[in-house]
């Protein structure tokens, strides 16, 4: 059994005054996805590189406190690779990992911005990210496409759905391109065991106590392929954990 978490922390150097380490100790998981660390490897300290028990991986932006992923896992990867794309390596915003007969691939989507200002570079980066996949799958490999993408898919994935219609994140085209993903063969394990409940979410505004009043959006996902499907045990929300502006999500795998 793999217990694979991601998480947004929305700065690896903030989170790590907040409990990071102990948190990573307590959750135990086998392998933990970061998005959004902010930092390069050689600025941080070694208590974060190092946990014990864990390798660390890190695939960080160019430009510096910005996007950025990383990887903790306890089973050393046979390959660790970014996408393959210096327009979106250069952000940071993928990290490759690949096990015996399976492949865990850690993304941080772009945010389209305000009035669309970064829709195609985000689309432009849904598209290369599922053409990675396919290609994974068409070598025979089963496929997790975990991290924030951004994106809330349905009305369901989010608090106010009216109101946000033409918000980054909720826009019609990132919503599409969800459907065309899930399309394409892969599932949404959370909302698939989580049929028809709402208010689950993954990310609050830090502005009018949105996350007191839990307003928020369900952007982050544990996505398979459909060969995958039947090894998924559990896919679960854990809105309790503070430190970031988004919550931890995990999966069980019957690996």
């Amino acid at each position: 059994m793999k217990n694979i978490y991601s998480w947004n922390v929305n700065g690896i150097r903030a989170i790590e005054k907040k409990g990071f380490v102990e948190w990573v100790k307590k959750a135990n998981p086998d392998i933990l996805a970061i998005q959004e660390t902010k930092a390069h490897r050689e600025q941080l300290p070694a208590e974060i590189i190092h946990i014990e028990g864990y390798t660390s991986y890190f695939f960080s932006a160019q430009k510096r406190g910005y996007s950025g992923v990383a990887l903790y896992t306890k089973e050393k990867p046979l390959s660790v690779e970014p996408l393959g794309d210096l327009s979106f390596d250069g952000e940071g915003r993928t990290i490759i990992a690949q096990y015996d007969g399976w492949t865990l691939v850690n993304c941080y989507f772009p945010n389209s911005q305000a009035e669309g200002k970064r829709l195609d570079y985000k689309i432009a980066f849904c598209d290369a990210v599922l053409e990675k996949c396919d290609q994974l799958v068409q070598n025979s490999e089963k496929v997790l496409l975990c991290g924030d993408y951004n994106i809330a898919h349905k009305p369901i994935d989010l608090k106010n759905p009216q109101s946000n219609e033409n918000n980054p994140g909720y826009l019609p085209e990132e919503r599409e391109w969800m459907t065309k993903f899930l399309n394409a063969g892969y599932d949404d394990t959370f909302r698939r065991l989580h049929s028809n409940e709402p208010g689950h979410y993954t990310w609050w505004s830090y502005r009018f106590q949105a996350r007191a009043k839990d307003i928020g959006w369900r952007i982050d996902y544990h996505c398979v392929n459909e060969d995958f499907k039947g090894k998924v045990v559990e896919s679960s929300i854990h809105k309790s954990v503070m430190g970031s502006d988004h919550c931890p999500i995990s999966i069980k795998l019957d690996i």
